[in-house]
């Protein structure tokens, strides 16, 4: 499934909600004191700076604080784990740091099928998975308003942009069921800690602030955003004033390294440019036309390119200035999504020379991040965790080069397959009430009788098997519970179903086979995209490094889901449910002074 947010030119493909909550969701839901007042429509509240103190220029071994003084959560869109052993050979700053002085779990793996986006920045900020946190997807069916409902979308909620931006409908994290790890560090280390954060997409910078954000910041139409569910920061309204997007209007990207450092063919096969652009270097960013002024195939180019990147993370360093972030005499909370890898990589795929290039201009602006917090926090007091929310599946035109079964799987042709099926049984059409990425979704009342047809049940699910491409198909009631089972592909399934939310039938593409919402006759606008229960979509990178944290590489099978209570157990703070466990592995053991035998 494509995966884009801008709503500039960025397409978006989803994948579907009523109210059944299975009961220990409704104890967790307690745990969140939402109170009725926080849900109505207040203006944006401002967040003070913390004063301004000098920060002590790196950790003291016999006068180490308690905790980390922030918290840095760094999450890489559609970052494979791969790619650290691929391309680290390229880097020489920021990531080469992570890998070479932080702990990495090289085995690190999302264990469920909904490789999205919005689902992978809950998983990480919760410590949970889907099929608690209830995040199945960037978007879903809702069966109640009939339509697509993306995960971030509030009824009760109003965005505003800064600058003058114009900004559409509301977003907030309500639609997360359990409380997130900044959540809890707010509520249980008090009124002194911030939480902020920023990505480009809305999904990634809300899922990682949570409920109750101080402030969750993303682009727009070709601006900057947040919501009235959070506050906002006046100083990013005088960032953007300052450095609009628009000013790399008329950049070209080109290769930071020589053609010979680089993997693979110049030109990714199967790739598709963003419009106005080629399958090669240099990238222009000109717009469509390479007129005078921005158009909005400019934000499209900015967006999938490094240029996006290095914006958020001067964005990201003057919040850290602005605020004071590590000063307050609490626990601060900084998290930071890139998205543009993500972009990069739909359209060129992972054995492109744009997403090794991409990677190398992220070690940079990483470096260039790592320097400026060790100058303002100070090198030992805090720690950061890497990860990424996804993979990506290989672009399936350069799959087949090698002989194996690839290509795309057309979801339309499913649809209509399944229509087909019932017609010999007298079901009204249309039967199908939508496709979401690869849950199928009956109108209303059509599944519940087609669990008293044995026979036409039989019929949907051998039409659907019959697709090029599809693997296998499983019915809701087969994935409720997580039941256990030796089958690594429904356990995925399981692990990724929320009932309400989650389609009535759950379709497994075969491996190396991309879902597409779009008809075999219509050539599909991206190159590739991810959403399965394989291993190139669950497989991704988690490094830690700074405060508590013991350097080395560990091979353990780990998750995601793991971050969370991992940097809990480091803050002192105790999460309401997890499905992750604590990394002690990686944390540094404090030495136990040995007590005196004298008798007192």
């Amino acid at each position: 499934m494509k995966d884009a947010q801008l709503r500039a030119k960025i397409p978006v493909f989803q994948r579907g909600e009523t109210s059944m909550m299975r009961t220990r969701f409704i104890l967790v839901a307690a745990a969140l004191m939402l109170a009725p007042e926080a849900r109505t429509q207040a203006p944006p509240k401002a967040v003070p700076p913390a004063p301004a103190r000098a920060a002590k220029p790196g950790p003291q071994p016999a006068n180490v604080p308690g905790h980390p003084k922030l918290v840095v959560m760094i999450v890489v869109d559609q970052m494979r784990a791969d790619y650290v052993d691929k391309f680290r050979g390229q880097w020489t700053g920021g990531l080469k740091r992570l890998v070479e002085q932080g702990a990495w779990f090289r085995e690190a793996a999302y264990p469920y099928a909904a490789t999205e986006t919005c689902v992978g920045h809950a998983t990480i900020s919760t410590g949970a998975l889907p099929a608690t946190h209830g995040i199945v997807a960037n978007a879903w069916w809702d069966r109640e308003a009939q339509k697509m409902m993306a995960c971030t979308t509030d009824p009760k909620a109003k965005n505003a942009g800064y600058a003058g931006t114009a900004a559409k409908g509301g977003d907030s994290a309500w639609r997360l069921r359990v409380p997130t790890f900044t959540d809890e560090l707010r509520f249980q280390s008090g009124a002194a800690t911030r939480v902020v954060t920023f990505s480009l997409k809305a999904r990634a910078a809300i899922m990682l602030g949570g409920h109750k954000a101080d402030a969750a910041t993303w682009a727009d139409g070709g601006g900057w955003v947040t919501s009235n569910a959070f506050g906002t920061l006046p100083f990013i309204d005088d960032f953007v004033k300052a450095h609009p997007i628009k000013d790399d209007y008329g950049k070209t990207w080109t290769l930071s390294l020589s053609s010979s450092a680089y993997l693979y063919d110049d030109k990714a096969t199967g790739a598709v440019a963003p419009e106005g652009w080629d399958l090669s270097f240099p990238h222009p960013l000109r717009g469509k036309g390479a007129g005078s002024e921005p158009d909005t195939e400019f934000y499209g180019q900015w967006a999938t390119s490094p240029f996006a990147d290095t914006y958020l993370t001067k964005l990201t360093e003057n919040a850290i200035d602005q605020l004071g972030l590590g000063k307050s005499g609490g626990i601060d909370y900084l998290g930071v999504s890139y998205s543009s890898p993500d972009y990069v990589g739909h359209a060129f795929g992972p054995r492109s020379w744009e997403i090794q290039d991409t990677y190398v201009r992220l070690d940079k602006d990483l470096e260039e991040l790592f320097k400026h917090l060790d100058a303002k926090v100070g090198a030992g007091n805090y720690v950061v965790a890497l990860s990424a929310d996804h993979g990506v599946v290989p672009v399936p035109e350069d799959m087949q080069k090698t002989g194996a079964d690839a290509g795309v799987l057309h979801m339309p042709e499913v649809q209509q397959k399944v229509e087909d099926a019932l017609k010999a049984f007298a079901y009204t059409a249309p039967a199908v009430a939508q496709i979401a990425s690869t849950d199928l979704y009956f109108s209303a009342g059509t599944y519940d009788k087609l669990k008293t047809d044995p026979a036409a049940m039989k019929a949907v699910l051998d039409a659907i098997r019959s697709v090029p491409g599809v693997a296998d198909v499983y019915r809701a009631e087969e994935l409720v519970d997580r039941p256990a089972t030796k089958s690594p592909i429904r356990s995925a399934e399981a692990a990724s179903f929320f009932a309400g939310r989650s389609g009535d039938l759950l379709i497994v593409p075969k491996p190396y086979w991309l879902s597409s919402s779009a008809p075999a006759d219509k050539k599909r606008d991206y190159g590739t995209g991810h959403g399965t229960p394989y291993y190139y979509d669950q497989r991704v990178p988690i490094i830690f490094l700074g405060w508590g944290i013991q350097r080395g590489e560990y091979f353990g099978e780990v998750t995601p889901a793991d971050i969370a209570p991992t940097l809990a157990s480091l803050c002192g703070i105790t999460l309401a449910t997890r499905d992750g466990r604590v990394l002690s592995e990686a944390l540094l053991k404090k030495a136990i002074p040995e007590k005196s035998t004298a008798v007192q």
